[in-house]
């Protein structure tokens, strides 16, 4: 059943929770404040002859503001999605040093796409062989830092490994180093995305392990990997693979995983920063009832040490005990059943920071895998607007931006479809 399309302004400081799509669903509602910045700087420093900056007499301009970070009016926004081109079982793109593109396809290929034309390039890696597609397997997610190329992947075993391919100064892959193994449980809820932080580090999601419920706890535990959002330094072709950096939240290994740097999470497929703001956005897929996207500020240090609350919350609503202490909410919540926006399985998401749709900058453009929609929210004085963009992806499985900061929507049936102005 396909439900109506929401065209007006939807009120939400409800948190979007993800789902699996075909291991569990319930519904509630519920509303949350969006998240303050409580250690941004509020004093003014003053000029040598004590006056204050306001008060200074110099008549130096201030440079013009970056078109990108000025934000747009969302409900004002006219887009259209246009077929760029077409992969097999397009999952990931990442950005490389030398301005390239690079699209990863679940069953192991990443190659250069080229974003005007959505042609298929060079192949930059091929692990084809390592890799079983199907299901919540295969290559799930890629990164770059200009170094190295980082992917993550499922074996031939199911465990969840993440690599990384030396680049040389034409950006393609020399040697090959493994960072690090997870075993998986199960089969599904392998998480799969990875991110490069404003801080240079690597981000990698991981799922709770799989089945339904959370059977082995792990969204509450720090003793184990998964059910978190990772943080390393890494370090391919040392005699460490990675290093801890400091400042992560169980960094002595006492009370957690060293790695760990956020915990409460059932299955974060997507996740992604505002390269404005350093906010970090992640669609996390819920189980009976809700899709959440959580917003961790990146003036609060994008939310290291948080606990986004999974298997005791889902979403803003009690699953099977009482909100943990460091919780922190959803910014934004829909159901699986009910009212509109509905659906099953969050896919995240990216803040647009392009310049052909001006009434779009600073919304955060997502879907869902499911109701095969696109949709995007913003927030406006500490309120959430919700807008359906009125596109129409099936099996939508991410929204990934070109190097101009332009929008791709990707298909696991294959398609890539460009967001355009309306």
């Amino acid at each position: 059943m396909r439900f109506p399309r929401l065209t007006s302004l939807f009120v939400a400081v409800v948190v979007l929770s993800t789902a699996c799509g075909n291991d569990d669903p319930v519904g509630v509602t519920s509303s949350t404040t969006v998240p303050v910045v409580t250690d941004a700087p509020t004093t003014t420093a003053a000029n040598d002859d004590g006056s204050t900056p306001a008060e200074s007499t110099s008549t130096t301009e201030a440079p013009a503001p970056d078109p990108r970070s000025i934000n747009g009016d969302l409900l004002a926004a006219s887009v259209a999605g246009m077929v760029l081109g077409s992969f097999d079982e397009p999952i990931d793109t990442t950005i490389a040093a030398n301005g390239e593109l690079w699209m990863a396809e679940r069953g192991g290929i990443v190659s250069v796409l080229d974003p005007a034309t959505g042609q298929r390039g060079e192949t930059v890696i091929d692990i084809s062989a390592e890799t079983t597609a199907g299901g919540e397997r295969g290559l799930l997610g890629i990164a770059t830092d200009g170094d190295n190329l980082y992917v993550n992947y499922t074996d031939l075993d199911g465990h969840t490994n993440i690599d990384a391919f030396t680049l040389d100064t034409d950006a393609r892959p020399q040697d090959r180093h493994h960072l690090l193994l997870i075993e998986q449980p199960f089969g599904n809820h392998n998480g799969g995305g990875l991110a490069i932080g404003p801080d240079g580090h690597l981000y990698i999601g991981v799922g709770d392990g799989g089945l339904a419920n959370d059977p082995l706890g792990a969204g509450q535990d720090a003793r184990q990997l998964l059910g978190s959002l990772l943080r390393i330094d890494p370090t391919p072709g040392a005699d460490s693979p990675y290093e801890i950096p400091a400042d992560n939240p169980y960094a002595d290994g006492v009370d957690g995983q060293p790695e760990i740097f956020a915990i409460g999470l059932r299955n974060p497929w997507r996740f992604s920063f505002d390269p404005i703001t350093d906010d970090l956005w992640i669609a996390d897929v819920g189980q009976n009832q809700w899709e959440e996207i959580d917003l961790l500020l990146g003036a609060n240090g994008y939310g290291r040490g948080a606990n986004l609350g999974w298997n005791l919350r889902e979403g803003t609503t009690e699953f099977t005990g009482p909100r943990p202490e460091g919780n922190v909410d959803p910014v934004f919540e829909y159901p699986h059943a009910g009212s509109a926006p509905s659906g099953c399985s969050v896919s995240g998401g990216q803040v647009y920071r392009g310049l052909a749709i001006p009434e779009l900058i600073g919304s955060y453009v997502f879907g869902d895998y499911c109701e095969s929609s696109v949709w995007a929210i913003s927030i406006v004085d500490g309120t959430v607007v919700f807008r359906d963009l009125e596109i129409e992806i099936r099996d939508l499985v991410g929204i990934t931006a070109d190097p101009d900061g332009e929008l791709l929507a990707l298909s696991l049936g294959g398609d890539i479809i460009r967001i355009v102005p309306g």
